[in-house]
């Protein structure tokens, strides 16, 4: 019985001793899955952002639905909006129709069908006709609308008159810039086209860089630091070479 007791106490110790190195090594592995998550995140905190971006892509297009559509987080709404952006254009660039020919063309099929529909199940089947919905807009959608694109109005032409009075002279040359290129690229396609090129460019592009964006914020950083380079050599060259007249100091009592 003495025996007995004793191998009891012993298998009683050894099970101890394992339980109490599984849990040291557990511990020990998630101490190194949280280290290494830390140095993860530090390793993305140190990488500079896309345009000094402190925002994730979702918040910065907006959150919400929008922001799901163009980063495609539901497939079937992204799709079915693309591709009726694409039917659109189709219909108007390709197929040269115009707004009011297929705004009335559908209103003449949805009537024709309807009439139709409506005279066939009266007279074949003796049935009262169909139940047509009252389609009606509310007053409340209306007046958001309005007082949002009043907002908006208001702001632009306040932006608008900040550069002209010239306090920014940078803000100023690239307003200016943007004006000039978006002239250039207008001679070459017409509003239609280059409204859907900016449309699939909101589908595929922030979507690319919110799968591969550390990849491309660490391309656009090494090609920061290149530009600033050639740009010192640049400028040791050629524009610190460029003759200025004298400076005098002047001082005011």
């Amino acid at each position: 019985m003495a025996e007995h007791a004793e191998e009891t106490l012993i298998e009683q110790v050894t099970e101890k001793i394992r339980d109490g190195v599984d849990s040291s090594s557990s511990s020990d592995s998630d101490d190194e899955k949280s280290k290494a998550s830390v140095v993860t995140e530090a390793v993305k905190s140190k990488i500079n952002r896309l345009f000094g971006r402190e925002k994730p892509v979702h918040q910065i297009l907006g959150g919400g639905k929008p922001a799901d559509v163009f980063l495609w987080k539901n497939k079937k709404a992204s799709a079915a909006v693309l591709g009726g952006a694409t039917a659109i254009w189709i219909f108007f660039e390709l197929m040269e129709y115009h707004l009011l020919t297929l705004f009335c063309h559908c209103l003449i099929l949805s009537l024709a069908i309807i009439f139709l529909w409506s005279n066939a199940t009266f007279l074949i089947n003796n049935r009262s006709p169909p139940h047509i919905p009252v389609v009606s807009i509310p007053e409340n959608l209306v007046v958001d609308i309005a007082l949002s694109l009043r907002y908006e109005i208001n702001r632009g032409f306040a932006v608008l008159r900040e550069i002209a009075t010239g306090r920014d002279l940078k803000k100023f040359l690239i307003v200016i810039a943007g004006l000039w290129v978006l002239s250039t690229v207008g001679r070459c396609c017409n509003f239609l086209t280059l409204f859907y090129i900016v449309f699939v460019t909101l589908h595929t592009l922030p979507f690319l860089y919110d799968k591969y964006e550390d990849k491309v914020d660490a391309f656009a950083e090494k090609a920061s630091v290149e530009f600033k380079k050639h740009y010192a050599v640049f400028q040791a060259k050629y524009l610190s070479k460029i003759p200025r007249g004298p400076l005098k100091d002047k001082k005011f009592l």
